[in-house]
């Protein structure tokens, strides 16, 4: 019998690229999963409208709304557990989660960054990594710990940066290469066979 597609909850704060790229690879068969819930920090991010479009719900929970950082992460923990999901998918989701957050679901929570981490952490990724000179630029897929894009390695994707680049065609190549490995890192940890050894994660071989 054809298991369910597995739901995910998908953290957005902007236009939602690769949420877009999530639904195209749901919609062509290349991820087995559905997204039960898209939730946004931000109302006018263009990425609900998007989402709206897809028949898929959405959220819009302010972190203004919220004295504190571990407030506005207890609700939004919240608000995730009651569509049951089992992974949740950051996709542009601009706020830092604290450690009650990522211990509510762990190793449960990916990320994908522009950039091949530790390399370049934290914003403009691209630019560091062009202003820096970098021959390979590129991006991962990590877990989400506190700690700021450093949790263990799932996937990374290089690209040669080329003499002809700019920041803004590079940060364009590297978004593309983003759509590409984004819904293989997740049906990856859908699939299961993985384990998480310090700071490692490790898949089963496949037997032949």
């Amino acid at each position: 019998m054809e298991k369910s597609p597995v739901p995910l909850a998908v953290l957005i704060s902007g236009r939602g690229s690769n949420l877009k790229a999530i639904v195209e690879a749901i919609e062509g068969g290349r991820l087995r999963a559905r997204i039960a819930v898209v939730i946004s920090n931000r109302g006018d991010a263009p990425g609900l409208a998007f989402a709206r479009d897809q028949g898929i719900e959405t959220r819009v929970m302010p972190h203004g709304d919220h004295a504190t950082r571990e407030e506005y992460d207890g609700a939004l923990a919240a608000a995730i557990r009651s569509y049951d999901v089992r992974l949740v998918c950051l996709a542009g989701f601009m706020r830092r989660l604290g450690p009650a957050f990522c211990a509510a679901f762990p190793n449960a929570i990916l990320n994908i960054h522009p950039a091949l981490l530790p390399a370049f952490p934290g914003m403009n990724a691209q630019r560091q990594a062009f202003e820096h000179g970098v021959k390979l630029a590129g991006v991962t897929v990590h877990f989400v710990t506190p700690e700021l894009d450093a949790g263990p390695i799932v996937m990374q994707a290089s690209m040669p940066v080329l003499d002809a680049d700019t920041a803004d065609s590079l940060a364009d190549r590297i978004l593309k290469l983003e759509h590409e490995i984004y819904p293989q890192a997740i049906q990856r940890i859908l699939d299961g066979g993985w384990a998480v050894d310090g700071r490692r994660v490790t898949f089963r071989t496949a037997t032949p």
